[in-house]
């Protein structure tokens, strides 16, 4: 890896618009304060940002193509002041085709979607690394079925991204049990299902890293973690896109009675 190649990111985002919401602001400090520090981990100011959210999926990967993305206030049970945020980044056509050519070179077909906006998974941590909003987004959808597999293929054909300026960043979160937050009893199950990720993330051979990544419900309480893989599916991604880079886990935070991991590699 050049000094210059982009690293990939896996964030847990967290609960909702949490930034804005007192109480849930100082529940999740600690991952405040780690993503307004990720810039200074990166080579450079990335040119755009391509970001795989645990909160789009559709039948086919699409990506989003508006210049001027809306947001999506895709939460519920909010303060009316979360349903007002905005997060004006623009979008980049030009990300966008870049993508879907990247995708067809392998044979992906890649649907384009000009009305798409910002999600929570995206306008919270990329609102945190580049507040003044003056970074380039583009979302990139999971796939329907959540086929891991071909998760970390995709993240192999945009690769070549990490050495045009563009940072690859998976949101989603370690764990995502909706029934499971605030409870005790959910604390050593976050926490050993975030264990066997790091021990995946953290493996000197990618090979071994990937299969321990795909075969992600053989981890202890899996199905208990990821009752569905929405969240943990962008971990696969950017693992793909990370080549032969190692990874390494940048931090945890404890919230809501679970650990949330969150990964770089390269």
């Amino acid at each position: 890896m050049s000094s210059s190649t982009f690293p990939t990111l896996f964030v847990s985002h967290g609960g909702g618009p949490w930034p804005f919401v007192d109480g849930m602001r100082e529940m999740f400090a600690k991952t405040a304060q780690e993503f307004r520090a990720l810039p200074a981990r990166l080579p450079a100011r990335p040119k755009a940002v391509l970001v795989i959210t645990g909160h789009w999926e559709e039948a086919q990967f699409t990506v989003s193509t508006a210049a001027q993305p809306p947001m999506d206030y895709d939460y519920s049970g909010f303060p009316p002041h979360t349903y007002q945020l905005q997060y004006p980044a623009p979008g980049s056509p030009e990300l966008a085709a870049r993508v879907t050519a990247l995708l067809g070179l392998g044979g992906i077909a890649c649907g384009q979607d000009p009305a798409r906006g910002f999600d929570h998974g995206t306008f919270v941590p990329l609102g945190l690394m580049f507040p003044q909003a003056d970074v380039p987004i583009v979302l990139l959808s999971m796939k329907s079925g959540y086929d891991a597999a071909e998760h970390v293929r995709v993240g192999r054909l945009l690769a070549p991204l990490r050495e045009e300026g563009v940072l690859i960043l998976g949101s989603g979160l370690t764990y995502h049990n909706m029934r499971g937050f605030g409870n005790p009893a959910s604390t050593p199950v976050a926490a050993a299902f975030e264990q066997y990720l790091n021990a995946a993330v953290t493996q000197p051979d990618a090979a071994v890293r990937e299969q321990m990544l795909v075969d992600w419900q053989q981890a202890p309480f899996a199905r208990q973690a990821h009752p569905r893989e929405d969240h943990l599916i962008p971990l696969m991604v950017v693992a793909g896109a990370a080549g032969a880079d190692p990874g390494e886990r940048i931090f945890v935070d404890h919230a809501m009675a679970v650990d949330m991991g969150n990964y770089q590699f390269g």
